[in-house]
């Protein structure tokens, strides 16, 4: 759906250049009113941009591929410098940032309830040094984290107590894999 919405907008940015190129009473405009069409269509087209820049963008953006046979993950480097992946967990879809700094899998509060964990029984009995200082986790154990049909079971993982915006992939899920190969784009793992 997002092809489309992307695809109507651009549809409607190609209308509104015709219009101001083929409107015959735009010469009858004084240059001020010239200029205040010209100012209102490029608001309108930057508006647009805003509005929509992600959709227009997404469908021609790598995405993250896994091929189940050879337990190969490919995960494309983000505009931000980050490398995400998308994993089902407990049935639940979380984004997580991979991160080699991170000792385990980290899941923020947000993440952790849509994971079917109930936040009211965790126990934060173990603390974390992060680059925000010390904050308190409680151990877990996810039930199935799926990558795109590579499924593991039984994972590890910690809920952190403090806010976090999102959740965290560490070296305990990558040390899963035999080879991380990172190029200028692309994270691929291999089992």
């Amino acid at each position: 759906m997002e092809l489309w919405a992307g695809l109507l907008v651009l549809a409607l940015v190609i209308a509104l250049l015709a219009v101001w190129r083929l409107w015959p009473k735009r010469a009858q405009l004084s240059p001020l009113g010239q200029e205040m069409l010209r100012w209102v269509l490029v608001l309108a087209i930057a508006l647009g941009v805003y509005s929509f820049g992600e959709t227009l963008v997404s469908p021609f953006r790598n995405t993250q591929s896994v091929t189940v046979s050879s337990g190969t993950i490919e995960l494309p480097r983000e505009a931000n410098g980050h490398y995400y992946l998308n994993a089902k967990v407990n049935g639940a879809d979380i984004r997580f940032v991979v991160d080699t700094g991170a000792t385990g899998i980290v899941l923020s509060q947000d993440d952790a309830a849509r994971a079917g964990l109930r936040l009211e029984t965790l126990a934060y009995i173990q603390t974390a040094n992060t680059a925000n200082g010390s904050v308190r986790i409680a151990p877990v154990v996810l039930e199935r984290f799926d990558v795109d049909g590579l499924v593991d079971t039984n994972v590890r993982a910690y809920v952190n107590e403090g806010v976090l915006k999102g959740s965290l992939l560490g070296m305990s899920y990558l040390r899963r894999f035999e080879k991380i190969i990172i190029t200028r784009d692309m994270l691929r793992l291999e089992r």
